[in-house]
């Protein structure tokens, strides 16, 4: 299971950037949470990613850019959109209305077991390794070890919605090996961004209109319209401009590690803004993430082979 020797590994610039998207997605299970008690799910996946596309369609305006005319992209748009918004942001938020946010973050936390499969069976240069698959598991158990065993409570329950979750961590492990088409075709991350949430909104408004009908629905109130915005231009606009940048230059497998940091930079966000606290199982399950981590980008441990002394007679095969 040795990979290519142009396997893509992190840089700083990377590392943060990936440590931001966290940030960002780590506040979309709290905003799902607060928006699901009064809203059905289709509206409310249709107004993230309509806020999201307005946001950034109005970004574009005030920098110059333009969006292509270029049917083919146009097309991939629509299929980023599809595999990136609609099927998880359905599958999660409806799950969400069945399990708890605890449950949902563990097995959204697949999504990279899911990822060096899809990107080794539909990639060339980014295979499946013993360092990956041995990190990713570890970074999985630390997820798991952070959150806790009482979060698995639910585990036997509700076997639909943990399926619905399940099925929207394939489908981002899909979107990540698509979206490595708008770099071949030389669009801007930013306008990729733009792109996809738009296409988003053309399939999602109709659907939201026909099942949910929100004109017949009571009016939220301010906290809910609160954490709308927020998954909307912080978890959705804001994220997918670093998501796409970092596809461009880290590569799928990369990218996918995001869901192993997410529940790391939810649990510290809240120990240092909220007063929560901090509890030996999170220090140890984020040891683990960052043994998996180090494992997937593989460095340390070609420096410890380097520096680790190799007996000469076993060297030539020698017997002792």
């Amino acid at each position: 299971m040795s990979g290519p020797a142009n396997a893509k590994v992190m840089g700083p610039g990377e590392w943060a950037m990936l440590i931001a998207l966290s940030m960002l997605w780590g506040g979309s299970f709290f905003f799902v949470g607060v928006t699901v008690k009064a809203l059905p799910p289709f509206t409310i996946v249709a107004l993230r990613v309509v806020l999201a596309a307005a946001a950034l369609l109005i970004f574009l305006r005030f920098t110059g850019r333009r969006m292509p005319g270029d049917p083919r992209i146009w097309l991939a748009f629509f299929g980023m959109g599809l595999l990136n918004n609609l099927i998880p942001f359905s599958l999660i938020v409806w799950g969400q209305t069945h399990i708890a946010s605890g449950l949902a973050s563990i097995l959204n936390a697949t999504t990279p077991l899911f990822g060096v499969v899809v990107a080794h069976l539909l990639t060339d240069d980014e295979k499946l390794t013993a360092n990956k698959l041995t990190g990713v598991l570890i970074g999985f158990l630390g997820v798991a070890v952070m959150i806790g065993p009482a979060a698995l409570g639910g585990l036997g329950s509700n076997v639909l919605a943990q399926f619905a979750v399940l099925g929207a961590a394939l489908s981002y492990a899909f979107a990540g090996v698509f979206a490595r088409r708008f770099k071949r075709m030389g669009v801007a991350p930013i306008v990729t961004a733009t792109g996809q949430v738009s296409a988003s909104s053309l399939m999602l408004v109709p659907i939201a209109l026909l099942v949910d009908r929100p004109w017949a629905l009571t009016a939220p109130g301010p906290e809910v319209w609160g954490a709308i915005v927020g998954i909307a231009l912080i978890s959705t606009a804001l994220a997918y401009v670093l998501f796409f940048r970092i596809l461009e230059t880290a590569g799928v497998t990369n990218l996918m590690l995001v869901t192993f940091l997410i529940p790391v930079s939810a649990i510290l966000l809240g120990a240092l803004f909220l007063g929560e606290s901090l509890e030996p199982k999170h220090v140890f399950g984020m040891a683990l993430i960052a043994a998996g981590l180090a494992a997937i980008d593989g460095r340390l441990w070609r420096r410890f082979r380097r520096k680790t002394p190799v007996d000469p007679d076993l060297a030539c095969g020698e017997n002792i």
